[in-house]
């Protein structure tokens, strides 16, 4: 005996697994846009601050790039991991990585208190374009990807069979 409501009816499940996919795929666009937008501001970053402020400058778009990743990066990975789970789940999941990426920084914030190796505009701007681009890559993938509203259920024959 089954508790699924849609085990009778074979058309349900291919249904699910084709929104799964879709859902699948837009969280890996958005992963892999994300992925190598901060892979060409780490170049232009590192290039940039060191043009604009020698070693710091380096290390301010460096240690920028990884808080965009840390922050944007962590957020598509665990919707990604959390998308078949109930929303609960998702739900915990979103906030918990949330409340760990916030200690993070919170932790080499303070660590880089003080510190004078880095530059701390370079820094600020790298974050600043980092989240930015990689919230529109996002918002992007979402918009552009091919997710129904509704999941469409097979027709009962009506014979009755």
């Amino acid at each position: 005996m089954t508790t699924d409501p849609g085990a009778d009816r074979p058309d349900a499940t291919v249904a699910r697994t084709d929104t799964g996919a879709a859902v699948d795929a837009v969280f890996r666009r958005a992963l892999r846009d994300t992925l190598l937008f901060l892979g060409v501001l780490t170049v232009l970053g590192v290039g940039l601050g060191a043009l604009l402020a020698d070693a710091a400058g380096v290390w301010g778009a460096l240690i920028g790039v990884g808080f965009a990743l840390v922050f944007c990066g962590t957020t598509v990975v665990v919707m990604l991991r959390t998308a078949h789970a109930n929303p609960q789940t998702m739900a915990i999941a979103v906030m918990g990585s949330w409340l760990a990426k916030l200690v993070v920084v919170i932790v080499v914030l303070a660590l880089l208190r003080g510190q004078t190796f880095y530059d701390r505009v370079v820094l600020l701007v790298v974050v600043a374009v980092g989240t930015i681009g990689s919230a529109l890559l996002d918002y992007r993938a979402v918009a552009a990807g091919r997710i129904p509203y509704v999941e469409p259920t097979a027709r009962q024959d009506p014979s009755g069979e």
